[in-house]
């Protein structure tokens, strides 16, 4: 007997330690919680593309009349690159695409020896490329049921855990059927109801790049036709009777480039010395033999072109020093205006025609988004300076009575001030 205590002792810190890591795994809830079902409801709405002077330029009925009765920042500005992954997500974690991890639209992971791209389904659906702490899975942790109809990230597990209720991203899908179906979210029990919802409509996005967003006739029709669908929304979650706050954002802004503007990514190949990722305001650089960067640096250095060769750590237009490996050792950045594109030039039109682009610098006024924020914990008729995008986290946090991860680039305070209450 004395010769198997240790051995029964070995067994009881197995399954102790086996217990307790099990316990840490999540899993998606589809249960409010007490304390959950007695928290407010939020609606974050991304109208991606969606530039920070529209609504003034256009003044759409419905948007206007939710700012008037709300809060607004003067705008919001997006994190570098100004791209659509990275700053959906830097909203959804409250971090800069340094610390997420997904750094463009596209790029390569060194920890996953593959490359990301928005446009890869499998990848874009694995938990594995997102780092931080969604607020979905935040709140699926305080065991608070989520929805989502769309939105950068909901799709993947992250840390094992999708929104209770969400959608694969198909932008057929019309935005009315969007709206309906957050209303019947809305009207489930409460046991059952999502208490965070998100959602995404690409409208704008869409017609800025066809367009450019200077083109008024353009960019004034197919805001009004959103603006009539935000309107419906607007009307239908009022009915309910319930204390929903609605917080609209955008990811960037848009830009007018000329075709002429087009760098073929072509100028800078060499597949023998390295591989390229572009977001076309940015390329990283990615050399095949770790023993030859003074020779790829020498080689990108040589090559004359209107853009810029960047020791990675020395590049412009970020908040931080950018650190993270799968940025790879250099950058090139084209010059004002211009941008990168995978069109090879011998098959680029000769035609000059004008394009809505944005990745560029956060500096830009023109890649400026939206903030706009209206319901029962926020001031009405407010208006805030220009925020950055990694303190909407906390604030959605705030709302929610959820405790924010410790490791967040954003800070409560700086949007503080649209609260009614300031505890």
């Amino acid at each position: 007997m004395r010769k198997l205590k240790p051995f029964l002792f070995f067994l009881v810190f197995i399954v102790v330690i086996f217990t307790s890591c099990s316990t840490l795994k999540k899993t998606t809830v589809f249960q409010n919680s007490k304390e959950a079902t007695e928290k407010p409801y939020v609606i974050l709405i991304s109208l991606d593309g969606f530039r920070w002077d529209y609504v003034k330029r256009f003044s759409p009925p419905n948007l206007s009349k939710f700012i008037e009765n709300g809060t607004k920042a003067t705008s919001l500005i997006p994190s570098f690159p100004t791209k659509t992954f990275p700053n959906h997500y830097t909203i959804a974690t409250g971090m800069y695409p340094e610390n997420h991890g997904l750094l463009g639209n596209s790029f390569y992971s060194h920890e996953n020896n593959s490359f990301y791209s928005i446009r890869d389904r499998k990848k874009v659906e694995d938990g594995k490329y997102y780092g931080g702490t969604p607020i979905w899975v935040l709140a699926n942790n305080s065991n608070m049921v989520t929805a989502s109809y769309f939105f950068v990230g909901s799709e993947a597990d992250v840390k094992g855990v999708r929104p209770s209720y969400y959608f694969p991203y198909n932008g057929k899908t019309p935005n009315i059927d969007r709206v309906n179906q957050v209303v019947d979210w809305l009207k489930m029990p409460s046991d059952k109801r999502p208490h965070l919802i998100t959602m995404y409509f690409s409208d704008m996005d869409d017609i800025g790049h066809r367009y450019g967003p200077n083109n008024d006739e353009a960019i004034k029709e197919g805001l009004y036709s959103l603006d009539n669908t935000l309107g419906e929304l607007f009307k239908k979650t009022k009915e309910l009777n319930l204390p929903v706050n609605i917080v609209i954002v955008s990811d960037h802004g848009m830009l007018e480039v000329k075709t002429d503007k087009f760098i073929s990514i072509d100028a800078i190949k060499n597949d023998e010395l390295y591989s390229v990722v572009s977001n076309g305001t940015i390329v990283n650089i990615h050399p095949k033999n770790p023993k030859k960067l003074e020779e790829v640096y020498t080689y990108l250095t040589s090559r004359k072109g209107p853009y810029k060769v960047y020791k990675t750590a020395e590049t412009p237009y970020f908040e931080y020093v950018p650190k993270n490996k799968n940025w790879g050792p250099f950058q090139v950045i084209p010059n004002d205006g211009y941008y990168f594109t995978y069109r090879k030039k011998s098959k680029m039109s000769k035609e000059v025609f004008v394009t809505g682009q944005h990745g560029f610098s956060p500096e830009k006024k023109e890649m400026h988004g939206i903030f706009y924020a209206n319901g029962p914990v926020f001031k009405k008729g407010y208006t805030t300076a220009s925020v950055k995008n990694i303190h909407i986290y906390p604030l959605l946090c705030k709302i929610l009575e959820l405790t924010p991860p410790k490791d967040i680039d954003g800070n409560i305070e700086k949007l503080k001030n649209i609260l009614k209450k300031q505890n």
